[in-house]
């Protein structure tokens, strides 16, 4: 994903959005990446995963304020409604989205 695109993918997306900000260079982020994909494939059908690399779109990361990474950033209506810093475990990173989709429904 990147900046041409943003608007399409996460601010007109029905729905949950996560979006994992990361780096090519950032350790944690590459600890962090194979569980937001098994996430993506747990949720199919009722969060939407996208991944944005912040050194190609340093803008979108600017605008919501990402000072570290990796940074997952959830979205509901184009807005940030939840935000997990760090490469934390996957049981973290369930409850949110639980958490989340329990409030939209």
């Amino acid at each position: 994903m990147s900046s041409t695109t943003w608007d399409t993918e996460v601010g007109k997306a029905d729905g949950l959005v996560l979006v994992d900000f990361w780096a090519v260079w950032c350790g944690p982020c590459q600890m962090v990446a194979p569980i937001v994909e098994e996430l993506a494939k747990e949720y199919d059908g009722k969060l939407k995963v996208l991944k944005l690399n912040t050194d190609e779109d340093p803008d979108i990361a600017g605008k919501y304020g990402i000072m570290s990474i990796p940074t997952l950033l959830f979205f509901k209506g184009g807005q940030p409604v939840e935000k997990v810093v760090g490469a934390v475990p996957k049981r973290i990173l369930k409850e949110a989205i639980d958490k989340l989709l329990t409030t939209t429904a």
